[in-house]
């Protein structure tokens, strides 16, 4: 099975080839316009994503995040969530990135298997970086009012954090 994974990417860039080939292709030329393309839609999207970059560590060395994990904490034990999922609550929507550290660290204080690393999993899965959805999709299109679409994400991952919630508190 090993085996197989490691040459699926090399078989499919050589079955893109011999496509290209079949079709008498000039394979080269259109991977350097693709190249070009790529640059002008990277010189397009970076200030958003130094933006959003730059929001997220003010708002991870800011500890706005403890703040909100302590204000909301005593809720949690009264329907029996633990508090160190508040952290993974709160950055899904934000960054993927720092979830995923999060998600990490859940792992190896609790193990994957535990209660908490189910709902962190769950979590995870069911939930979107909407601020980077926001951020990157709609700025390097040119949207300036995002009118809904903040609120409806934030609502979605709420959703989503409660119906994790439900489903690993029903089958764990």
């Amino acid at each position: 099975m090993n085996k197989i994974s490691n040459l699926i990417i090399p078989i499919m860039v050589l079955s893109v080839v011999i496509y290209g080939i079949y079709k008498k292709i000039n394979i080269y030329d259109v991977f350097i316009e693709g190249a070009k393309e790529s640059f002008e839609m990277i010189f397009t999207i970076f200030p958003y994503l130094l933006g959003m970059m730059l929001a997220i560590n003010l708002f991870l060395h800011s500890n706005f995040l403890e703040i909100i994990s302590n204000f909301i904490s005593p809720v949690l034990d009264l329907i029996g969530i633990p508090f160190d999922i508040v952290p993974m609550a709160i950055m899904r929507p934000i960054s993927g990135s720092s979830s995923l550290a999060i998600l990490n660290n859940i792992y190896t204080d609790f193990g994957p298997d535990s209660f908490i690393g189910r709902l962190a999993s769950t979590i995870q899965g069911s939930t979107d970086t909407t601020f980077y959805v926001l951020t990157l999709y709609f700025g390097s299109i040119g949207i300036k009012k995002i009118r809904y679409g903040l609120i409806a994400g934030l609502f979605a991952d709420l959703i989503g954090i409660i119906a994790s919630i439900i489903i690993v508190k029903l089958t764990f």
